[in-house]
């Protein structure tokens, strides 16, 4: 005789967790939610008791309940996702405490790819935005419906009503030209990328703020071309042939200084005995993978996630912030400049 299928077993309720609490089921709610005045020995005893019964809350009931979907929009105008992902990695570990699901859209620089995945995730009703991307230049305030909170990461908004959490590049050329100084080079140039883009001429600004501090020039004038080995390995015979007598370069990202590392071996300058040499972003593969390894400035992704995920969750919840706020960047050391690993953290301005 075939055996009787097993009812499903039921799915434990607030009020399960209330009786086995002893509270009503309105302070469980408010235990579960974080609201409420309620002590914390209750709090725990509820939380305790949700655990118990294997009580897990019906994700839509809640969002109906409070008005909230939880879940964000994340978008993104990096194709190549060199910076978007440590900032989407950032965001989902401050964002997945508190169970909140994120959608990432890749509008590839197009204004109307982004507006489709705007109104496809208003929608959606997404509790609120953060928009990210690979060009750190300003940019137009997403269109979003009033009330929609949006933080912008690495990407700064044109609005300075708006929350906008960025890299400090020119704290990056600080730190770079301050710890080349401490290292005895006094002949120090720069190699960058595009003057138009604003982070270069901001660390440019760094260095030289550095070098001034200590009674020094760059070495030449700021070689700024395209953001590729191959200028980085042109700009260096530019360099030598202005400034023979250069002791030191400092170049604004690592794809720059593998191309001037190329070019310094090419031209018998040892790295760091003759030249001592430092990138930007601290890009594992590049500079974990030079010979030898690079010194590179750490410009502190991940954080500009996370702290762009708090601001964000903060907004949500009524206390939205207004303005640039600054992650600090730290040099990571390496045998390029120093055969001691070491961190060196550089304030924000």
């Amino acid at each position: 005789m075939p055996r009787r299928a097993e009812p499903p077993a039921r799915r434990a309720t607030v009020r399960d967790v209330a009786a086995r609490a002893g509270v009503s089921p309105g302070t469980v709610s408010k235990a579960l939610n974080g609201t409420g005045q309620i002590s914390r020995a209750t709090r725990e005893r509820i939380l305790a008791a949700a655990q118990e019964v294997d009580f897990r809350p019906n994700a839509l009931a809640r969002s109906v309940f409070e008005r909230r979907s939880y879940t964000v929009g994340l978008i993104t105008t990096d194709s190549f996702e060199r910076f978007s992902v440590p900032v989407m990695l950032g965001a989902e570990d401050a964002l997945g405490a508190g169970r909140i699901s994120v959608f990432m859209c890749d509008s590839r620089d197009d204004p109307i790819r982004e507006k489709h995945y705007v109104d496809v995730l208003l929608g959606r009703r997404v509790d609120g935005f953060i928009v990210t991307g690979r060009i750190f230049n300003e940019r137009e305030p997403l269109d979003v419906s009033p009330g929609v909170p949006v933080v912008y990461a690495l990407t700064p908004s044109s609005d300075p009503g708006d929350c906008s959490i960025v890299v400090d590049d020119a704290a990056a050329g600080r730190v770079a030209g301050e710890h080349l100084i401490r290292l005895g080079r006094r002949r120090i140039g720069h190699i960058t990328g595009s003057a138009w883009f604003d982070p270069a001429r901001k660390r440019a600004a760094g260095l030289a703020e550095a070098l001034g501090a200590a009674g020094l020039e760059v070495a030449g004038d700021p070689l700024y071309g395209d953001w590729t080995e191959a200028w980085g390995r042109q700009a260096t015979h530019i360099l030598l042939r202005s400034c023979p007598e250069v002791d030191a370069i400092y170049c604004g990202s690592d794809i720059l200084a593998r191309g001037v590392g190329d070019s310094l071996r090419e031209l018998g300058r040892r790295v760091p005995e003759d030249v001592a040499l430092i990138g930007t972003d601290n890009w594992e593969f590049i500079a974990g993978g030079a010979r030898p390894p690079l010194t590179s400035v750490d410009l502190g992704l991940s954080t500009v996630g996370r702290l762009a995920a708090r601001r964000l969750l903060e907004a949500i919840g009524g206390n939205s912030h207004a303005g640039k706020e600054y992650v600090p960047c730290r040099l990571v050391v390496r045998g390029s400049t120093d055969d001691l690993p070491h961190v060196s953290t550089g304030s924000a301005s």
